[in-house]
């Protein structure tokens, strides 16, 4: 996972190698696959260096169709589906060496007045600055070293907006949490790069909301998880390197597979909206 905004930005600076064909590198990762928020967030950059200027992504939706390979390339062929007065329509396809590993379906759309009006951010929830680093928290509660955690994070500060009893007090709470974060330090001015990083923080804790009422350990030993398919709309602009409240429910788990909804919220108004379903198998241990 990258560590500083530098590594970041570097692995969102597509090499483009045909028309409509860029290649991103991986950040490389201690998992076993590549990070499901980095590939969303490569694919979302490639769309946008297809569509017209001015317009801006407000959706769009992903399937993670294999684990991708920790520290090889991945290219993304770019469909250009439409260009409308208003929309542009993409579809991008990721793959390695020939294997598809991804696929999305985004919206560009260019920014105009009409009605306005949003969820409020909500109540009671600390500032970032008395919250824990949710590493800390983690590192406490599960088998893997705050250490381990902190790595997995990488370049984003993320902190526990939670009350730290819902983590373990399973079984006896709804499947909530919430979490503060933002880029580790301050990104380009450039709107679609902040859009990517919130494409590329938005995959890292939800599916793990799906398990908190649960007596599990999300990713231990005993559970085979993996994101299967996300779906994402942008709001309002927004800056990644500032706090944002990442808002999480899971409404339902079921047949080994757990499903999510989360808001983010930035200066207290919502900024985006963002939905997935995933893999949370238990697997017996030998």
């Amino acid at each position: 996972m990258p560590e500083t905004v530098d590594e970041l930005i570097e692995i969102l600076d597509l090499h483009q190698s045909e028309e409509h064909v860029f290649v991103g590198q991986d950040a490389g990762s201690a998992r076993q696959r590549v990070f499901g928020g980095q590939v969303l967030a490569q694919a979302l950059t490639a769309g946008y260096r297809t569509v017209p200027e001015g317009r801006v992504a407000h959706s769009l939706g992903a399937y993670f169709l294999r684990a991708g390979v920790p520290g090889t390339p991945i290219s993304y062929t770019v469909e250009a589906t439409r260009d409308g007065a208003n929309f542009s329509a993409r579809r991008v396809v990721a793959d390695q060496g020939g294997r598809v590993i991804f696929s999305m379906v985004c919206s560009y759309h260019e920014l105009e007045p009409g009605l306005d009006h949003a969820d409020a951010i909500p109540d009671g929830v600390r500032p970032p600055e008395q919250c824990p680093p949710l590493s800390e928290v983690l590192g406490a509660r599960s088998r893997r070293a705050e250490a381990a955690w902190r790595q997995e994070f990488g370049v984003l500060e993320t902190r526990f907006a939670s009350d730290t009893s819902n983590l373990a007090a399973a079984g006896r709470r709804d499947a909530a949490m919430k979490v503060w974060v933002r880029a580790e330090s301050a990104l380009p001015a450039e709107p679609h790069l902040h859009q990517a990083v919130l494409a590329y923080a938005s995959d890292l804790t939800l599916l793990a909301v799906s398990t908190v009422p649960h007596p599990v350990e999300f990713g231990g030993p005993n559970m085979m998880v993996a994101s299967i398919d996300h779906s994402m709309w942008f709001h309002r602009p927004a800056r990644a390197d500032e706090w944002l409240l990442y808002d999480q429910v899971s409404p339902s788990a079921s047949a080994g597979l757990g499903f999510s909804f989360g808001r983010l919220f930035s200066g207290g108004r919502l900024v985006a909206s963002c939905a997935q379903e995933g893999l949370i198998r238990l697997v017996a241990q030998d």
